[in-house]
């Protein structure tokens, strides 16, 4: 493991704000900035957590009790989601290929394995040519948002093998599972993004927090919502949001480099790329890729097997397993336990 650069190159934290609930807009906007952070320099662009079609955030002040707006406001944003791989992917994955560019883009997604109607907040995975490299879906939805996302499974937890480093990362809250990002670490994350809702400063040293235990360039990215962002036809907004000033979200996402030190912003209230240039063979540089791991390496030196292990099931868990007898031998193997090298065991004992 470990990164094949050998030039100095830009990251991106795309700061934007969804055409909200609309997913062909919001496709094609993303589109325009990953097109943007190509022509800024960037070589790996990160957006916001379910940018498509936007973060729900009415969960946080609708009631539960609220049944009607909460069915019409999960209807259509169900309508909206997308299938990974689907055609909005494609569509992505174009504009990545065409602009040079790594995309990671949080997406609300549909469940088309199973039910169609379940949704999983979802960040996907495109490289510089295209290609999906694949999905992860969040493990636990806080609080509020279990009244819209799934519990993804163990499957989708990956660091995978880019040009410009070993790249991987959690979804919000997910930061705050130190077993998850330990994993991260173990698997040699070197760029670890942080796409979220979250914003304010027990957040920005939550970022701080993870590259400095890591040692690894955080980007930290967020939406960044106004109430006018949000079409007048609802309701919802003038009856729970009457009081909530002019900025849902002021947005506030950052870069961090491994010493836990921001590179770039924290980039409040505008829509706006930041962007940070990493150099991972400038051997004085202390953002350097190795040189922080030498007095610090969680997953490294500084890791005790002999004391504590962790084993991460990284088999899928589909919600049905189907019986036809013209496909016996495809039957015992969905029947069959998760071969060996489904779980990831994670500094072993020797």
């Amino acid at each position: 493991m470990g990164v094949n650069a050998t030039q100095p190159f830009r990251v991106a934290a795309v700061q934007a704000t969804p055409v909200f609930l609309d997913r062909t807009a919001t496709v094609e906007k993303a589109c325009r900035l990953i097109h943007d952070a190509g022509g800024g320099g960037a070589k790996l662009a990160v957006f916001p957590e379910a940018f498509v079609p936007a973060y729900p955030f009415w969960v946080w002040f609708v009631p539960s009790g609220d049944t009607a707006t909460l069915r019409s406001l999960y209807t259509e944003l169900v309508e909206h989601a997308v299938t990974v791989p689907g055609p909005e992917i494609e569509q992505l994955g174009q504009a990545a290929r065409e602009a040079g560019v790594h995309v990671v883009i949080g997406v609300n997604e549909r469940n088309a394995e199973a039910s169609g109607s379940t949704l999983y907040n979802t960040l996907v995975y495109i490289d510089a040519n295209g290609r999906l490299l694949g999905k992860h879906r969040k493990l636990v939805p806080t609080s509020g948002e279990r009244l819209v996302h799934a519990q993804g499974d163990g499957s989708t937890l990956e660091v995978y093998d880019l040009p410009v480093g070993r790249l991987g990362g959690l979804i919000c809250w997910e930061n705050y599972m130190p077993l998850a990002r330990y994993a991260m670490f173990a698997w040699g994350a070197q760029l670890y993004v942080a796409p979220t809702w979250d914003h304010g400063e027990p957040w920005l040293s939550t970022l701080r927090h993870i590259a400095k235990e890591g040692r690894v360039y955080v980007i930290g990215c967020c939406s960044v919502v106004r109430k006018a962002d949000i079409p007048e036809r609802y309701e919802f907004m003038e009856r729970y949001l009457a009081r909530v000033p002019e900025w849902i979200n002021p947005g506030e996402s950052a870069i961090v480099d491994p010493d836990g030190k921001f590179i770039a912003g924290p980039l409040e209230k505008a829509q706006e790329i930041l962007y940070a240039e990493i150099d991972p063979h400038a051997e004085i540089d202390p953002r350097h890729y190795t040189g922080p791991r030498f007095q610090l390496d969680v997953a490294g030196h500084y890791g005790r097997p002999d004391v504590f292990q962790l084993t991460v099931d990284r088999s899928s868990r589909p919600m049905v397993h189907a019986r036809d007898p013209g496909r016996e031998t495809q039957d015992a193997d969905a029947r069959t336990p998760a071969p060996l090298d489904a779980i990831a065991s994670i500094q072993p004992r020797p």
